[in-house]
Parts: C-alpha cells; structure tokens; sequence
C-alpha cells in the first residue's frame, strides 16, 4: 500500500529586485565600499557566536526557479553571494516562532553578482535559484548548520503548495 501525497497546486511568485529596504524583513544586502570604510550598519550584522563559523564555496548546478520546501536556521546567521559576478534568485519569509513560514509574508528577489545578502536568525529560505548552468556561491554559516540547525518545512505536504518564481 502506498501513501499518496496530497494534491498540490502551483503558484508564481514574483521576482523583484533586492533593496535594503525591501530585504530588511529577513536580513541584510550587502553591496561594495570603499577599502578602509569604518564598520557600520551598512555591513553584514553576524550573529555566528554558537560554533565554529564555516566560509566555504559551493557550486550549484541546474538549480531552476521551482521549489517546495523551505529552510531556515535559528542559531546563526547565514550570507551568500555568487562569484563571477552571476545573478541568482532567493525565496524568503520573515523569521518566526512558528514551526512553518508566514506564506503571506513570503517574497522572491533578484539578486545582483556584485553584492551578497546575510540572512537574519530564522529566515525561511528556498534556493539560491538561477537560470545559469551552474553558479558557485560562497556560504557562511556555522560549521554545523546543516546538521544540527536545518529546519525544512515541505510546503507541498503542509500547504498543498509548490511554488514558480516569475522573472519579470
């Protein structure tokens, strides 16, 4: 006997384009300054005091702009950029107590090769997401958050939901 999955229905999500103000929700975005600029609130604001920070790259192939789960961390902060100069797409919702995302706050954004984004404590998370053949991203986390802080809503099983980023 098999286990069916329950229906699900398909939703677009819009992309748009990333502003501090827009992205200020669910972390920060990071753009170039100056060498020698003091640090300030324009910085990435680290929280990753609960273990060993891990920076490492990953390169990401064939990662579309479908997805039906959705991920957060509650022990640290997270920041991810592209190298070569590449941009990529990210679906976030706001942090919560909550065990599954708020989907009415839930966004998608476009993010530029030439800065990166720091995701605030408990950000729920889908991608990154991109129509290149591949992309490498550099990842700052701690060196276990994909062990012992992974949170993974399945939003088909929960919702009844996938979702399909709109590019406009």
């Amino acid at each position: 006997m098999s286990v069916s999955s329950p229906p699900c229905s398909q939703r677009l999500l819009t992309v748009e384009p990333i502003t501090p103000e827009a992205f200020a929700p669910y972390g920060q975005v990071i753009f170039p300054r100056a060498d020698g600029a003091p640090f300030g609130l324009a910085d990435a604001q680290l929280v990753l005091n609960q273990g060993i920070p891990r920076l490492y790259l990953m390169t990401l192939t064939h990662a579309g702009t479908e997805f039906h789960t959705i991920t957060r961390h509650r022990r640290c902060t997270q920041c991810l950029g592209a190298l070569a100069n590449q941009d990529w797409l990210m679906a976030v919702a706001p942090p919560s107590e909550a065990d599954q995302p708020d989907l009415s706050a839930l966004k998608a954004f476009h993010i530029p090769g030439h800065c990166f984004i720091k995701l605030a404590v408990g950000t729920w998370h889908a991608g990154p997401y991109f129509t290149h053949p591949s992309v490498t991203f550099y990842n700052l986390e701690l060196s276990d958050t994909n062990l012992t802080d992974h949170q993974t809503c399945d939003l088909a099983q929960t919702f009844g939901l996938r979702f399909r980023l709109k590019i406009l």
